[in-house]
């Protein structure tokens, strides 16, 4: 979906009346002045060459006069745009572009992140927070600026002679000509290289982040050479860019040199038939100078209006999307009073994919310990994730406590529910603070006693600096097993009335699985708690094991139930190799 640029730039700077004001009168003071000082001077060089015995001081003294105040004039405005501009609109303004943004990216789906890199968002976050104010200064002070200039500029040579105020105007209309027919392909040629530039920065933060697997694979050469490949199409982009300028400067740079030919050639024609004066002779010179002048400024910052435009736009696409999961106007905090959760005819496929759910009706009673089982791709997550309302259901219904929970808000359906997943991922924070996560209002003492709980607390106090360790990026200074424990320890210190657990146990040693399975039972007490579990020997005492197989719920029961049923259960029992599940049928294709 398209972001409007225009409407978005509106938004961020609705609070920005003066500063705006500010910048736009700034703009019209420079624009005068520039034509002004130029007209002032000639009136000086008129005066002493017509009146050679004449008091300086008092021939000269109105024009000196209006060129000093004119100087004033501009040198305070200046310093008036330094405080309200520089100084306080644009780092508010960054602030405001920045909070949008990540106030945006928070509420975007788990697909959204599955589909994005990372590295290359944050990228696009921090552009953003350059970019914007950088295009407005172009906007103001470049070319309201120096396009008001060029009028009065225009209306200045008009005094001296029609011709040199025509010659400037035929000018000025080939170069916007020529700029409004190019921006649009300038600008898409931009986009691309904005693009690419940001696929280069994902794909280096996507290898990097990746870098043991990369050793380990030996296959540094073929990321060197991915990596390559991606960095050439990056310069293509760019190259082609920057020919697009080129042929642009080529020619603004001869269309103004045939302009400056034909001024001369009417100076000095209009100096033999006596129609010019040397004031004249200065001010038309003059002029076309600073016009040369702020007109390859122009050049050069369309050069960069063109490319913020196009980067903006698409990084605004990629972060400003509107969220496919939100909560609904007026949507109520979740009221957990006991802990049922019921799918009511939930049908659910993936994008792009057939059906995975086709009225699926289950009830969790509140309280109950659920095991859930079955061969990877059977719908275990998928059914935990849509409780979660990490996806929306296609059709039907999902209850907790009676409540839709679309209807619920997301903060609060996800404050109800403890989760400690297969593979956790830490922040790059201290280990108190990745621990209290969930419940940062907890005191230290509590924080130690959840640590204690879930078998952590042993190797965090063996860091040198404790639980003040950062733990580093995705928690790489940890072990699998330790960030696993600090996960539990987490789960444990929110204390949430449903619980789930992904093969919570998954990477512990089976002495300090068997240590945490009694504190998880303990936590369990009282919770609805699931349990998605690839070694069945962890869900031999839970109320009720589900066994999922495509989708469906083909088995429901007890674990010696469903062992006497002597179906798809028993088969996953007798199957177990080292006491976990295979990953696939034996009649499905490897």
């Amino acid at each position: 979906m398209t972001i409007s640029l225009s409407g978005f730039i509106r938004h961020m700077l609705r609070p920005y009346f003066v500063p705006i004001l500010v910048m736009v009168t700034v703009a019209i003071v420079w624009a005068v002045q520039t034509s002004l000082l130029p007209y002032i001077l000639k009136i000086m060089l008129n005066r002493m060459i017509a009146e050679p015995s004449a008091d300086p001081f008092i021939a000269l003294a109105v024009p000196v006069a209006i060129y000093l105040a004119t100087s004033f004039a501009i040198s305070s405005s200046f310093r008036l745009y330094d405080y309200f501009v520089k100084y306080r609109m644009i780092p508010a303004l960054r602030k405001k572009i920045s909070t949008k943004c990540i106030d945006n990216l928070l509420k975007l789906s788990h697909q959204f992140y599955q589909n994005s890199l990372s590295g290359s968002l944050g990228s696009k976050v921090s552009e953003l927070v350059m970019a914007v104010p950088d295009l407005l200064q172009i906007l103001i002070d470049r070319f309201f600026s120096h396009g008001l200039a060029l009028i009065i500029a225009i209306f200045t040579l008009w005094q001296v002679n029609a011709r040199f105020a025509l010659i400037l105007l035929v000018w000025a209309l080939l170069f916007l000509s020529v700029a409004i027919f190019s921006s649009g392909y300038l600008t898409r040629l931009a986009a691309v290289w904005s693009f690419k530039g940001h696929l280069v920065t994902g794909r280096i933060v996507d290898t990097l982040s990746n870098m043991l697997t990369v050793r380990l694979f030996a296959r540094r050469k073929n990321e060197d050479a991915w990596l390559t490949a991606t960095i050439d199409e990056a310069k293509a982009a760019e190259r082609a860019l920057e020919l697009a300028y080129f042929k642009l400067w080529l020619l603004y740079g001869y269309g103004f040199f045939i302009a400056q030919c034909l001024n001369f050639y009417f100076l000095l024609q209009g100096r033999t038939e006596g129609w010019i004066t040397v004031g004249d002779f200065a001010l038309v010179l003059g002029l076309n100078l600073s016009v040369l002048e702020f007109l390859y400024k122009i050049a050069e910052e369309f050069s960069k209006f063109s490319k913020l435009k196009g980067r903006i736009q698409q990084d605004l696409n990629d972060i400003m999307v509107v969220p496919e999961i939100q909560d609904k106007l007026g949507a109520t905090e979740l009221s957990l009073t006991q802990g049922a959760i019921t799918f009511k005819d939930v049908h659910f496929h993936y994008q792009g994919t057939d059906p995975l759910f086709q009225k699926k009706s289950v009830i969790i009673a509140p309280g109950q310990k659920v095991g859930l089982v079955g061969y990877s791709g059977s719908g275990k997550s998928t059914f935990v994730n849509l409780i979660l309302r990490l996806y929306d259901v296609t059709s039907g219904y999902i209850l907790i406590d009676d409540q839709d929970i679309r209807e619920v808000t997301q903060d609060s359906l996800h404050a109800a529910i403890g989760m400690i997943p297969q593979d956790p991922s830490l922040f790059h924070r201290s280990l108190m603070e990745n621990i209290c996560y969930g419940r940062p209002e907890a005191t230290e003492k509590e924080a130690i006693a959840a640590s204690k709980r879930a078998h952590a607390h042993e190797f965090i106090k063996s860091l040198p600096e404790g639980y003040d360790s950062l733990v580093g990026e995705r928690g790489v200074k940890l072990s699998g097993g330790q960030r696993q424990r600090i996960a539990i320890a987490r789960a444990i210190l929110k204390n949430a009335p449903i619980l789930i657990l992904d093969e919570a146990t998954s990477q512990l040693d089976s002495v300090t699985e068997s240590y945490i399975q009694e504190s998880l039972w303990e936590v369990m007490e009282g919770k609805t708690t699931i349990v998605i579990a690839h070694r069945l020997s962890t869900l031999l005492h839970m109320d009720r094991i589900l066994v999922f197989d495509r989708g469906k719920i083909v088995e429901d029961g007890t674990h010696q139930e469903l062992l006497a049923k002597g179906g798809l259960y028993k088969t996953l029992w007798d199957a177990q190799v080292g006491g976990f599940l295979p990953d696939v049928r034996k009649d499905r294709e490897l």
